[in-house]
């Protein structure tokens, strides 16, 4: 199996891409296969989310992009799956890589030497720019988290209209495959009515597994811990474990 490089992207904050991410590449790890999880965010929720202190990091992938550090110097390895870390410093990438030649393929000339994983995850900035642009450049695939909210369409169309763009220009094998369900509560007329219509309209897309609303999401991220370690019996480990099959499936 060729390794499937998947960018989870949604340009609105908090409808769960970073725990998505976390989730997903644990969830693929405790199924046995090879991961590694890239933070793209100048936010570095996913570092954070595993436990790691961005502030105190000497090496991310800012350094990474600029050819400045070595692979090894920005890779750990934790919980069964491997992490690029990121820092506040990638903020900086927009500006310092906009005037470089072939900008939107940095990230792409580092993961084509990655042949050994399963899969690679890109957690991907709450932006459509130049990083997120590296992202779609270097992956096969798009993930889109997307919450129960009838503004989700909208921002839905403008991330397929970038990803078309992509695709003519750049990368041609790139596709939207899968669009996850995220903080669904099913007793909610409005969740209800909202991914009813995206499945009319997405159904090859929409993973069958709705991502549940689950505190223990939250907390085992503050913990610097995914799911399966810190709540291994909720809703929420249930859940992602379910989608991780759906992923595999699908490859």
């Amino acid at each position: 199996m060729s390794t499937r490089i998947i960018a989870m992207i949604n340009q609105k904050g908090g409808v769960g891409k970073t725990t998505s991410v976390v989730n997903v590449g644990a969830g693929l790890a405790k199924l046995n296969h090879k991961i590694l999880v890239v933070d793209l965010d100048p936010q570095a929720h996913l570092t954070y989310s595993f436990g790691i202190r961005a502030d105190d990091l000497e090496w991310t992938i800012y350094e990474l992009l600029k050819g400045e550090a070595q692979l090894a110097q920005v890779l750990i390895e934790k919980n069964d799956l491997k992490i690029i870390l990121s820092s506040i410093g990638l903020s900086a990438a927009e500006i310092e890589l906009s005037t470089e030649v072939g900008r939107e393929a940095f990230l792409k000339n580092i993961v084509a030497r990655l042949s050994e994983y399963d899969f690679i995850l890109l957690d991907c900035p709450p932006n459509l720019g130049l990083l997120t642009l590296n992202a779609l450049t270097a992956a096969k695939e798009v993930f889109v988290p997307l919450q129960a909210e009838f503004l989700s369409t909208k921002g839905l169309s403008k991330l397929r209209d970038m990803v078309e763009k992509v695709k003519q220009r750049v990368n041609p094998a790139l596709e939207i495959t899968g669009i996850i369900a995220t903080i669904y509560d099913q007793r909610l007329r409005l969740h209800n009515e909202v991914f009813e219509n995206l499945r009319q309209h997405f159904e090859k897309q929409l993973f069958k597994t709705f991502i549940r609303r689950n505190v223990a999401l939250a907390e085992a991220a503050s913990f610097g811990q995914s799911i399966f370690e810190y709540a291994p019996q909720s809703h929420g480990a249930e859940d992602y474990l379910a989608l991780c099959q759906e992923i595999i499936h699908m490859g």
